[in-house]
């Protein structure tokens, strides 16, 4: 596939988003973070959804003109409201604030509510671990997965992310979906006409299916069985309960350009380190427990990512043909 050059692809997703409806201020940071998210191969969280948000956009079911703003806070705690705008102006609100309360109190719990689709969950928490904080991030997302022993989508795939400051080396990335797959990997099989494993999805009858159009239409499964529809409860809770957002039966689907709303949630979470056993302590825990991993063979969680970003940085980013036609239509090119 041909290259091209990340600040190129990132004014053409300005100009679409802004084309579409949305400000400056909204357009720049989704357009980043898509970008971001192409580069480190992570396709169904790139690219891919330019044409829906733009779709969402001149639909109303986003408010380009949306200003994030703070609305509820204590020391340690902050809710920060969306508005109906797209998700990454009001995370980089809330992650902004997460990180200026932890370094104050130790630690700090910042909330989104009336949001939307946020993307890769882990490069939320980029500043935060450049502030040399652990970092916690989830967000819940519109239904796609039973509750365990239940047959409608109540949770959304839901992701988590957590990041981890190292000595002299990059932070530690942990990202995941908490279905068996992320649910944009079947709107990239979808696109490119590629069936998916029958382990994925459920088609609207329940049953196990390798078309992508029938997943979308249907249920995914989720990771580790049990387990994984617990935890995707959990993501709800923390997104919804604590910050008045929309549940994921509530918000009608990312994948259809007409619909409410989503109004969902995201949080996130920023630890000091100094603020327990103290920053040399913990440095010491985390490369102690990366040594021994490396020494079992192990590959550390977010490597693949970071080496895909770093060659994308210096090669260019590769896009199919039909793809990057659309975006430059969508950019008015």
């Amino acid at each position: 596939m041909p290259l091209h050059p990340r600040a190129e692809l990132v004014d053409l997703l300005v100009r679409a988003f802004e084309r579409a409806g949305a400000s400056r201020a909204q357009a720049e940071p989704a357009a980043a973070a898509l970008v971001e998210a192409q580069a480190q191969g992570l396709g169904s969280h790139g690219l891919a959804r330019v044409a829906l948000y733009c779709a969402h956009l001149r639909s109303g079911r986003t408010d380009g003109a949306a200003v994030p703003r703070v609305a509820a806070a204590r020391p340690a705690a902050v809710l920060v409201d969306a508005a109906c705008g797209m998700a990454y102006a009001a995370c980089a609100l809330a992650v902004e604030e997460a990180i200026a309360r932890a370094r104050t109190h130790g630690a700090a719990f910042a909330g989104v509510t009336n949001s939307n689709h946020f993307g890769v969950a882990a490069l939320h928490l980029a500043p935060v671990a450049d502030a040399g904080l652990v970092g916690l991030a989830c967000g819940n997302s519109p239904a796609a997965i039973a509750p365990w022993g239940g047959r409608r989508p109540l949770f959304g795939t839901n992701p988590i992310a957590a990041v981890f400051p190292r000595r002299d080396a990059p932070p530690l990335v942990i990202d995941l979906s908490l279905s068996e797959v992320a649910r944009g990997k079947l709107l990239v099989a979808a696109r490119e006409n590629r069936s998916i494993p029958p382990t994925w999805a459920l088609d609207p009858d329940g049953r196990p299916t390798t078309d992508p159009q029938a997943g979308l239409r249907g249920s995914m499964l989720p990771a580790g069985g049990v387990k994984g529809a617990m935890l995707a409860l959990v993501v709800e809770l923390l997104c919804v309960a604590l910050t008045g957002a929309a549940f994921g039966f509530e918000a009608d689907s990312f994948f259809a350009e007409s619909g409410n709303r989503p109004r969902i949630g995201q949080a996130f979470l920023a630890i000091d380190p100094g603020a327990l056993a103290g920053r040399q302590a913990y440095l010491d825990r985390v490369e102690a427990l990366i040594a021994a991993m490396l020494a079992d063979g192990a590959r550390l969680p977010g490597e693949r990512r970071r080496q895909q970003a770093a060659r994308a940085q210096a090669e260019g980013i590769a896009v199919d043909d039909a793809l990057y036609r659309e975006l430059r239509a969508l950019a008015g090119a």
